[in-house]
């Protein structure tokens, strides 16, 4: 059974491989998936320890990076390991199941995860999940054996190493090593019933192994937090934000971004401690933004609790229904280019999982005080899940479980209702049809999620600089989904790139009418119409961006310049100077609170900041413009010629930096010097009025 289950498994998962390989959802890297590679390749070229405590789950991407190491950087390289890995969890899963049933379940378990179309889909994204259920299956391997027979101290170790290793993939999974150490108080009780000798002792024992596994994985991690953050954070810091994501006023039991439209992946540990340290009025540490976060979570709670209880039914139907909800890429993009997933999905799916899971809890219920700690695992994780919020990739640690008793139901169903009574093969029929018609109702709309796929798939092809072929995807995501919001930002500022300016405040006027509280949308259309100088329009759009996006910089900072364009000037630099507190260290705010204050008539003040502006980018030559400009003004003369000349050495073609290095030359009497730069100007820009007059005024100045 074993050596058919990994061949198997592992040949799929190949196939797949083979399938996908020229889809653009293989190629290109989204979301986390991104954010791994790169957080993979800085440990490949020896950043172990980094520099921040963990946000995010930290063992998936040192994996990658100790398979970088290795095999170097090849992305068709990790997916092939994780192939192997993810056949390796078919094989233990089988054989938990043989060694709890019969070689019959083993055989239908193995090779029914093998054959799940969302197992396949999974283990060849670069995602986490492959470690996540390669974990919850070894921990199903290790009980098996705990279940059969008493086992030595390094069993009890190898299950905490399991569930530590869980852990550190999926945080929420500590809740499993509380089921644990339940298991163990419970089995002490049990023993003392059956006169065991010393079960107390022994007991303790098996507690110690386990909890020095758990802590071998765990503390080392807590310990590098504490080096790098000054704080205790056993795995990672976004607890409070994900709690929060999950029970707000807005929640829908899914995905939702703490600010409109930024759901991807960079953005959300920046919007959690911007909003939080605006909100506060102060610098917050990454426990103390998570305490925001759930203190916010536990007042909408306590506040509206019939609201809450409602979001809580929600999620449990989302947990165990058949619509897989993504937050990257969906399975039915993979599937246009697998024909594995294609047909796998047909019957390896959840909808068909959970009445055949519950048909083999029926089925052995009869062996519920040997099996009771699965149970408990499954409940206590899926209740760990819905605590937060659904995705298809967190709700899938459940399926080794499901696939477990799923195996039981196939094998032992049939006898079961032999020696049913009339009435329990009734109840029967009516418990699996009632399961298989909640797990099936419709909830979420798969065609959203292609969408949601090829607007990602789009993004991560802008980044990459592919414009042409990121605006072909936001087509097709339009075509999918109409009135999907980001498809229509994302390919307005596409557009705006490729110059179609036009067609880019379109985008952006279509994503504000489906979403009117986009803020990312809002400001780019702002951006857009300023180029096209339609100022008033501008302002209003961003001063809606302002209110929706407080901690942004360069929002502040557009605005200001579109007040200050419109003569403004007092509630222009109230922005610019919001600006240059988010954000100290923007030239372009300094140096537009800098040209408003000159405006304004405080010439010290405007200096100060276009100093700071030319000290952040040295080699911005406007900054050194304007700085050498008031300073002329201010009859500041030598730094004038000094900022200038420094100006002319960046950017030898700036024929406005000669004229005014010309004047000022020309007013400390140099005339020839000052000749020879307003020549400059004429040589390069020749029809330059203001540098032909000043070259004649010079040249007719006595000697």
């Amino acid at each position: 059974m074993a050596a058919v289950v990994l061949v198997v498994a592992l040949t799929v998962r190949l196939v797949h491989l083979w399938q996908m390989r020229r889809a653009p959802v293989f190629s290109v890297l989204m979301g986390d998936a991104r954010g791994y590679d790169e957080w993979a390749r800085r440990i490949a070229t020896g950043d172990w320890l980094g520099t921040d405590v963990f946000y995010q789950a930290p063992l998936y991407p040192y994996f990658l990076g100790a398979v970088y190491t290795t095999l170097g950087h090849s992305l068709l390289a990790a997916r092939i390991v994780q192939a192997i890995i993810g056949a390796v969890a078919c094989l233990l899963l089988g054989l938990a199941a043989e060694r709890l049933w019969s070689r019959r379940a083993g055989w239908v378990a193995g090779l029914g995860l093998a054959l799940y179309a969302p197992a396949i889909f999974f283990d060849a994204l670069i995602q986490k999940t492959v470690l996540d259920v390669f974990f919850v299956c070894l921990t199903m391997w290790i009980l098996s054996r705990l279940i059969e027979s008493p086992a030595s101290a390094r069993v009890w170790l190898g299950l905490g190493l399991a569930i530590g290793g869980l852990t550190l993939t999926r945080e929420n999974a500590l809740v499993l090593a509380a089921v644990v150490l339940a298991w163990i108080a419970l089995r002490q009780r049990a023993a003392r019933v059956r006169n065991e000798t010393h079960p107390t002792r022994r007991r303790r024992a098996e507690a110690a192994a386990f909890v020095f596994g758990l802590a071998f994985v765990l503390v080392p991690v807590a310990v590098r937090n504490y080096a790098v953050g000054g704080g205790f954070y056993l795995t990672t810091s976004q607890f409070g934000p994900n709690f929060y994501i999950g029970n707000n006023a807005r929640s829908d039991g899914t995905y939702a971004p703490l600010r409109p439209g930024r759901g991807a992946p960079e953005y959300e540990r920046q919007d959690a401690t911007e909003l939080a340290e605006h909100a506060l009025g102060r610098s917050l540490t990454p426990a103390e933004v998570s305490s925001y976060w759930t203190d916010r979570a536990l007042d909408f709670i306590t506040s509206r609790p019939e609201a809450w209880i409602t979001l809580l039914g929600r999620k449990f139907l989302l947990i165990w229904n058949a619509d897989e909800m993504l937050d990257t890429e969906s399975q039915e993009t993979h599937a246009e280019s697998s024909t594995l997933l294609r047909v796998g999905a047909w019957f390896g799916h959840f909808g068909l999982l959970v009445p055949l899971a519950v048909v083999g809890v029926i089925a052995t219920w009869r062996e519920r005080r040997r099996l009771w700690i699965f149970h408990a695992m499954a409940i206590a994780y899926a209740a760990s899940v819905i605590v937060f919020y659904v995705f298809a990739r967190y709700r899938f640690p459940l399926v080794p479980f499901l696939m477990l008793f799923a195996s039981a139901g196939i094998v032992r169903g049939a006898a079961f209702v032999r020696a049913s009574s009339p009435v329990g093969r009734v109840a029967l029929a009516v418990t699996a049809v009632t399961a298989a018609i909640f797990a099936n109702w419709p909830v979420l709309s798969p065609s959203l999620m292609r969408a949601v796929t090829e607007t990602n798939v789009a993004a991560a092809l802008q980044e990459d600089g592919r414009l042409d072929a990121a605006i072909d995807h936001y087509r097709r995501a339009i075509a999918i989904t109409s009135d999907y919001a980001p498809a229509y930002n994302n390919m307005g500022t596409a557009l705006r790139a490729k110059g179609h300016v036009d067609e880019a405040v379109a985008a952006y006027q279509r994503a504000i009418e489906t979403m009117p509280d986009y803020a990312d949308a809002h400001y780019n259309l702002a951006n857009a119409l300023m180029e096209q100088n339609r100022g008033d329009e501008a302002t209003a759009h961003l001063l809606i961006a302002a209110r929706t996006l407080p901690t942004s910089a360069g929002v502040h900072n557009n605005l200001g310049k579109a007040l200050a364009d419109k003569g403004r000037l007092e509630e222009a630099a109230s922005e610019l100077r919001q600006a240059v507190a988010l954000d100290p260290r923007s030239a372009k705010a300094h140096r537009n609170l800098g040209n408003v204050l000159a405006s304004q008539g405080h010439v010290d003040d405007a200096l100060s900041h276009l100093r700071r502006a030319v000290e952040i980018e040295p080699s911005d030559a406007e900054s050194g413009y304007d700085l050498g400009t008031l300073l002329l003004e201010a009859r500041r003369l030598d730094e004038a010629v000094m900022v200038f000349e420094a100006v002319l050495r960046n950017r030898t073609d700036y024929a406005e930096a000669h004229n005014n290095l010309g004047i000022a030359l020309g007013s400390q009497g140099k005339l020839p010097e000052a000749i020879a730069q307003f020549e400059d100007a004429l040589r390069i820009k020749p029809g330059f009025v203001d540098a032909r007059r000043n070259l004649e005024t010079a040249r007719r100045a006595p000697k």
